[in-house]
């Protein structure tokens, strides 16, 4: 009996410790949320770039490899924000401007329509609105002090970059031998399982990252089409920032769609607008439901289903960046499983073999 109690204390002091050091760890992990999170954005990325360096190491040295790969990347951005800015800036400008002429257009069609006049009557709708747009050159003006307001958080998000890219090529430069080593500590069979393991699991984040090219690509092309179908000037701007939104999953294409029909607007209003909002539904649920499901359950190998479900598991629990990494993270995941299904297989099979008579 004293034995037993002894055993008994024992046990709940264990359990009592380990519960202690669950919580400390949790709550480590809390207060270094942010630079774990820089660590696993970093991690992302090397292993989404680690394909175009490996295949430049073979003509030169690694070094020069993550360069050359750093710079096609600078460059892409470089070259996007040359094509989005100034229409942007032009847009802006044209909006601010001309903001009293589509404020009496809007008193035009009033007038115009019975029901909208009698609204107009009761609470002169239109006259705040002409107010409102003839300030709206001098708050665009004052808009530059709201900016300098935020300079600080611009500056973070900067800092934040850097020390991200920077963690991203020690990782390009160095990843490759710390695996090695790692692999070198474990038994031969397991080494081999482990290594099989990991190159399953960046080609399926590879794969992931090639098919959201192709989902941007089509959502871009599309989007030209039908904006010079419709004659919405800068369609080549306008396309490019429909396809780098839809990077984002589920989400990213109704924001771009968003953006898209505010400048349609501008245009031949209503028809322009009336027709880009069908044609987003319709390319939004197709893309949702098919597109997106389908050339990812074609390259990184995962259900349809579990795409679906990991990105809305993923945007709930970490928003945007959630939605980005969920199906990577459920490829690797459905990897790890089989692995250790088949692990489990195989030992069951080798127990049930035979002993060797003596």
């Amino acid at each position: 009996m004293e034995a037993a109690a002894y055993l008994s204390a024992r046990a709940i002091l264990r359990i009592v410790l380990i519960i202690v050091a669950v919580v400390l760890a949790l709550y480590l992990i809390y207060l270094l949320r942010k630079p774990l999170t820089w660590l696993f954005i970093a991690l992302f990325l090397a292993v989404a770039l680690s394909p175009p360096v490996n295949y430049l190491n073979r003509y030169m040295k690694r070094g020069f490899a993550i360069g050359l790969v750093y710079l096609a990347m600078f460059g892409i951005i470089i070259a996007l924000a040359a094509l989005l800015i100034p229409p942007i800036v032009t847009q802006i400008a044209d909006v601010a401007d001309n903001a009293p002429r589509y404020a009496q257009d809007v008193q035009d069609y009033v007038n115009k329509n019975d029901n909208l006049r009698k609204l107009e009557k009761d609470y002169d709708v239109t006259t705040k609105l002409k107010e409102q747009a003839a300030k709206l050159p001098t708050k665009i003006g004052g808009a530059a002090g709201t900016l300098r307001d935020i300079g600080l958080t611009l500056v973070n998000s900067l800092f934040a970059l850097v020390t991200i890219l920077a963690l991203t090529a020690f990782m390009l430069g160095s990843g490759p031998q710390w695996r090695e080593s790692l692999l070198k500590l474990q038994p031969p069979e397991r080494a081999a399982r482990i290594r099989k393991v990991l190159d399953d699991m960046s080609s399926a984040v590879t794969g992931y990252v090639a098919g959201v090219l192709l989902i941007a690509f089509i959502d871009g092309l599309f989007t030209f089409i039908v904006l010079e179908i419709l004659g919405v000037p800068f369609a080549v701007p306008l396309a490019v920032m429909m396809g780098t939104f839809s990077l984002i999953p589920l989400v990213g294409a109704t924001i771009g769609a968003v953006l898209v029909g505010i400048v349609t607007v501008f245009g031949s209003f209503p028809a322009d607008t009336i027709a880009w909002v069908i044609w987003a539904i319709i390319y939004q649920q197709l893309e949702n439901n098919l597109l997106q499901p389908q050339i990812q359950r074609r390259t990184v190998q995962v259900h349809p289903f579990l795409v679906l479900t990991s990105v809305l598991f993923g945007a709930t629990l970490l928003g945007v960046l959630g939605a980005l990494v969920a199906i990577p993270i459920a490829a690797s995941i459905q990897i790890l499983v089989k692995d250790w299904w088949a692990f489990r297989q195989e030992s069951e099979a080798q127990q049930q073999l035979p002993l060797p008579e003596t």
